[in-house]
């Protein structure tokens, strides 16, 4: 990202004390609070035998499902937005990582090495993280991994993808940025972007594995805003879209209430399924 577009993030947030909100630029993560409850809100919306989603703000998800998996993906769990107070997932089979930029990668070594869990996203972002060998699985766009009863695909995104270590250091180059086809078994198909603009082989998504209910950015700026997001729900053909990545910064303006106006424009038959973060939402 260019010296010019980083200044804009940084202007953007200057209100957040202490956070170095620079695009590609990593946060010092909270440790893992191991001895607070999590607020009752996020035990809401339980229901045995169907896929659970929890949103933690920004484009921050945990995914529980039926056969017991548990997913995480890009697990900023430190984020604005994010549920006060609330513990991290004491058990994560895998954490997915669309790509380098800090606001994503998040807490993910942090929570890998809480969890154990295996790490999936690009093979040179994954190499980065350095991880044990045996957790990191590094692959790209075409790579299919079955996790339980979720069957994980990594599809492609449009964006970019660098990942510093160190605030102090030079950025690296992290791999093509990707996204995520998550297929549940006995229940939907999910479909995670990552950070990414429409773009047309969403419809070669849309084709090969039909998901039903896509986790969308629309805050605009550095991804979608909702014009693009509902072009993109339009070529996905799902039923619902759960907004993301907006609202973090300032300059994420987009709000859900504006993707149903824009839905509306298109006579999509589409849903707009606004998640309150820390709340378990079952699909």
């Amino acid at each position: 990202m260019g010296n010019k577009l980083k200044a804009v993030v940084v202007g953007a947030v200057l209100g957040v004390a202490g956070a170095a909100f620079a695009q590609g630029t990593p946060t010092t993560p909270a440790a893992p609070k191991a001895d607070v409850k999590a607020p009752a809100k996020a035990a809401a919306g339980k229901a045995a035998g169907k896929t659970e989603v929890t949103w933690w703000g920004h484009a921050a998800f945990v995914v529980k499902t039926p056969g017991g998996a548990t997913i995480a993906i890009d697990p900023w769990f430190t984020n604005p937005k994010a549920p006060q107070g609330a513990t991290w997932p004491e058990a994560v089979d895998a954490i997915l990582v669309s790509h380098g930029h800090f606001d994503h990668v998040g807490e993910t070594k942090a929570l890998a090495q809480k969890t154990s869990a295996k790490v999936y996203g690009s093979f040179e972002l994954v190499n980065l993280l350095g991880l044990p060998e045996a957790q990191g699985m590094g692959a790209n766009a075409g790579g299919t991994f079955t996790v339980k009863d979720a069957t994980i695909h990594l599809v492609e995104a449009v964006h970019s993808s660098s990942y510093q270590a160190d605030p102090k250091g030079a950025s690296q180059y992290a791999g093509a940025p990707l996204g995520f086809v998550i297929e549940i078994a006995n229940g939907p198909t999910l479909y995670h972007s990552g950070d990414t603009a429409a773009f047309s082989s969403m419809a070669l998504i849309a084709e090969q594995f039909k998901p039903t209910v896509a986790l969308l950015p629309i805050g605009g700026h550095f991804t979608m805003d909702p014009a693009q997001a509902s072009v993109a729900a339009k070529l996905l053909k799902v039923k619902t879209v759960v907004p993301m990545h907006y609202g973090t910064f300032p300059a994420l303006a987009g709000t859900p209430d504006a993707l149903t106006t824009e839905l509306k424009k298109t006579r999509a038959t589409t849903k707009v399924l606004a998640l309150e973060p820390g709340k378990a939402t079952a699909l």
